[in-house]
C-alpha cells in the first residue's frame, strides 16, 4: 500500500529551513510520499538533498523529489505581475513539491498537463517484494 501525506503551506511556514527539511525526511523515512503545498527554497532543496544522501543506509534508499510550478511563460504580463507580488506577501505558496523513499517511488515524471508518480511493489513489511522466477 502506498501512503500519501498531505502537508499544508501553514504548516511549513513557520519553521526554519533545518525543521521543514527534518519534517519532510520523518514522513518519507516512514515510507510515506509527502504532498506538499508550495516549494522548499533552492538551498532548502539542496540541504535535502545533501542530508539524504548522508543518511543513506540499507534500511533508507534516498529520496525522489519533484517540484511542480505554475508555467510563468503561459501567464500574460498582469498575472507575472499579480503571481510575483503575491509570492512576496504570503511566500512559495504556489506550486507543489512531492517527496518519497526511493525504496517506494520508482521514478516521478511531469508533463504539461499531469504528473505520473511510478511506485515499486512493497510488500507489508515495508521491503520490497521479489517475484520469484518459476520453473
Amino acid at each position: 500500500m502506498v501512503t500519501f501525506q498531505f502537508i499544508p503551506y501553514s504548516e511549513m511556514e513557520k519553521l526554519t529551513s533545518f525543521k521543514r527539511i527534518n519534517k519532510i525526511l520523518n514522513i518519507v523515512k516512514e515510507n510515506k510520499i509527502v504532498v506538499m503545498e508550495g516549494r522548499l527554497k533552492k538551498e532548502e532543496e539542496a540541504d535535502l538533498i545533501e542530508i539524504t544522501m548522508e543518511e543513506i543506509s540499507p534500511k533508507f534508499k534516498g529520496i525522489e523529489l519533484s517540484v511542480i510550478y505554475p508555467d510563468q511563460n503561459k501567464k500574460d504580463w498582469a498575472q507575472v505581475v499579480k503571481s510575483t507580488v503575491t509570492n512576496m506577501i504570503l511566500g512559495d505558496r504556489q506550486g507543489l513539491t512531492i517527496v518519497g523513499p526511493a525504496s517506494v517511488v520508482k521514478r516521478i515524471e511531469q508533463n504539461p498537463g499531469k504528473i505520473e508518480l511510478f511506485t515499486k511493489e512493497v510488500g507489508s513489511n515495508g521491503l520490497l517484494s521479489r517475484k520469484k522466477k518459476g520453473r
